[in-house]
């Protein structure tokens, strides 16, 4: 559960970061043939619905009696390879346990850095009107930013009155006209919670209502559980499911919360005629998930939802792009000391018409791996030994790269694999922490630190490929590949080397090189998730960008318990960086009285440009910067913590 102490996130990261993997995933290129896509049959377009509720009991009862025969059948293997080996001395002594291990707001006044322009992203940090909305710590906040102000408004618990947070996190925040939405997962209530709230023109904000949603928790270090697009808020939920003739009990449900609320006040979120599965056999050496993605209409204050819902595997990497949410499934089977990967590919528009599906291999890393393209094209980095993003499962993918390719009209209904020309096998770099980015035409991709100590590098090598055309480029950088952001038609790649912080631009328009590094010395980075950084242009080769900066040789998972020291704002003039100043924070860690969410696992500090001015949010402080031709400098600053709140409003 997401609730581990840190020593735990650090004990983890050694001993997943030590596993020796055996699998292997090796495109093969070439033509195929029409044999190998179509099977003489023409599949549906579609998914298969399960056509009632005594349908769908009747496929989990056969389900779990295929399981039952899977798990005599590998007992008696079990015991007959058990024989064979105390039987044969010349056996190696390795071999049998190698085998057990294998087992919107307007544009303009968008401060997230979201992956697809009008896609917005569940953050900590959002516009209402002449205000920021704040989520940290289990609170909501609102300063006042209108008419060249800077004052802290009101304070607000993210939950429900009356409630025991203790056993919560409240994590994501979207602003939808004149409604919160703050997203989290409650343990000591059932699953993924839906607080709203109401906000006026003056920044005041009141409790609505609370919706609690029985799922598994959706915590993943790298990806954002909720979306908004025009008025409709879009969750993904995963939901491990127990095979049994009673599997339905366990799927999603959804209750609205009061007081002495019970159990039996949840209402299934999803129909048996709107589950789907693909067209063929679903494994169960490694379990079952109901992947549901979930869209409610916040019009006009209302909230009525829809959802649908794919049957795979529990494996998982989900994606969101304007117009499909894709889940990428995995599900590994073991026989022995081989191991092969079953993976699927669902595509779930968002227009609620039926889901699709592909056969895949492999796993993507995270989000990021994906790009919905203006060629209509799917296009996804998938490495051999990925387990899929839940928890920090992105950290610790490893194996071969490839990128898959396909077009977003193949899917089907799930009996038909990619075809192997779909693959293009890419080099693979050294290291753990990987990182991938698509940036217009190009794919990035290399590793860093990610949340271990910086390393000392004298190289780490940076891969650019064009999807469209194929060319192939290796860049050397002196430092490693921490984060990869689009910078306009270019990007910009972050990392460290020790104990200084590179900012390398890459060009990518006609020819792909790398211009000269701008280098802070003696800094880290504050911040590892996507929203810790933002770049405003200001023309076609010019802008502003902002990152989260900490104390040199700072290990990553420390953000998720220190502050940064500042945001660090550099000017990019056509490749060139030079340091416009920073931001600092003065008030590290006030006595809040925390009550919920007191580990900051979404982060702490935001570069903000909203309306021609500069912010860096740093913990409970909100710094303006003043820019004056090549240089920014603080002008004013506001503290916005409880206490500060409360005293503030009891004065007037």
């Amino acid at each position: 559960m997401k609730k581990l102490i840190i020593l735990s996130v650090v004990l983890l990261s050694v001993a997943v970061a030590g596993i020796a993997y055996s699998r292997r995933f090796v495109p093969v290129p070439g033509t195929a043939t029409l044999p190998e896509f179509f099977t003489g049959v023409k599949p549906s377009k579609n998914l298969k619905p399960f056509t009632s509720e005594t349908d769908l009991k009747s496929f989990f009862t056969q389900l779990a009696e295929k399981q039952k025969r899977e798990s005599q059948r590998r007992d008696v293997k079990s015991k007959s390879a058990m024989s064979n080996a105390a039987a044969s001395p010349t056996m190696e002594a390795g071999s049998l346990a190698d085998g057990v291990s294998a087992s919107t707001a307007k544009e303009e006044d968008s401060i997230t850095n979201t992956q697809h322009a009008g896609v917005d992203e569940g953050g900590i940090v959002k516009v209402h009107g002449d205000h920021l909305v704040i989520l940290r710590r289990g609170r909501l906040f609102t300063v006042r930013v209108g008419d060249d102000s800077l004052k802290p408004v009101a304070s607000k618990d993210a939950f429900a009155p009356g409630i025991d947070p203790s056993n919560d996190w409240y994590d994501e925040m979207l602003v939808s006209g004149d409604t919160i939405v703050v997203i989290g997962y409650s343990y000591g209530r059932g699953g993924t919670e839906i607080n709203l709230f109401d906000i006026d023109s003056a920044g005041k904000i009141d409790y609505r209502s609370t919706y609690h949603l029985r799922s598994n928790d959706y915590y993943s270090s790298r990806n954002y559980a909720s979306r908004l697009i025009g008025t409709k808020l879009i969750f993904y939920t995963p939901q491990y499911i127990g095979i049994s003739p009673d599997s339905m009990r366990q799927f999603p449900a959804i209750r609205r919360w009061h007081k002495g609320a019970k159990d039996d006040e949840f209402k299934s979120v999803v129909e048996p005629t709107r589950v789907y599965r693909a067209d063929r056999e679903i494994g169960t050496t490694s379990g079952l998930a109901l992947h549901t993605v979930t869209s409610c209409d916040l019009a006009n204050g209302g909230f009525s939802c829809t959802a649908s819902a794919v049957l795979g595997a529990p494996g998982r990497v989900f994606y969101v792009s304007p117009t499909s949410v894709y889940v990428w499934t995995i599900e590994w089977n073991y026989d022995g000391k081989k191991s092969k990967a079953n993976s699927m590919l669902y595509k779930m528009p968002l227009d609620a018409s039926a889901p699709s599906g592909l056969g895949v291999n492999g796993s993507p890393v995270d989000q990021f791996s994906f790009l919905e393209s203006d060629d209509h094209n799917l296009n996804v980095l998938v490495r051999s030994d990925g387990q899929g993003e839940q928890m920090w499962g992105s950290e610790f993918s490893a194996g071969d790269v490839a990128l898959f390719r396909t077009p977003v009209d193949s899917f089907s209904d799930g009996s038909q694999e990619a075809p192997s020309y779909r693959y293009r096998e890419l080099p693979k770099p050294e290291g753990y922490t990987f990182q991938n980015r698509f940036v217009g035409d190009h794919l990035l991709y290399g590793t860093g630190s990610g949340w271990g100590r910086p390393e000392k590098l004298d190289a780490a090598n940076l891969f650019v490929v064009n999807y469209a055309n194929g060319d192939l480029e290796e860049i050397t950088l002196k430092h490693g590949v921490d984060r990869i952001e689009q910078m306009g038609s270019d990007a910009v790649v972050i990392g460290t080397n020790g104990s200084d912080l590179y900012f390398s631009p890459i060009k990518l328009k006609r020819e792909v090189t790398a211009a000269e590094s701008f280098v802070r010395k003696n800094a880290s980075q504050g911040e590892l998730r996507s929203h810790g950084f933002f770049y405003k242009p200001s023309g076609k080769d010019s802008g502003l960008l902002g990152l989260p900066i900490a104390r040199e040789g700072r290990a990553g998972y420390r953000h998720l318990v220190e502050g940064s020291a500042a945001i660090i704002f550099l000017k990019n003039d056509s490749l060139d960086f030079s340091e416009m100043g920073e931001l600092g924070a003065r008030d590290a860690s006030p006595n809040d009285g925390c009550r919920a969410s007191c580990v900051d696992w979404y982060g702490n500090a935001r570069p903000i440009f909203l309306r021609d001015r500069v912010f860096a949010l740093l913990g409970y402080e909100i710094v303006e910067g003043s820019v004056s031709g090549d240089r920014i400098r603080e002008m004013r600053r506001v503290n916005y913590s409880p206490r500060r709140v409360m005293t503030q409003n009891s004065e007037e």
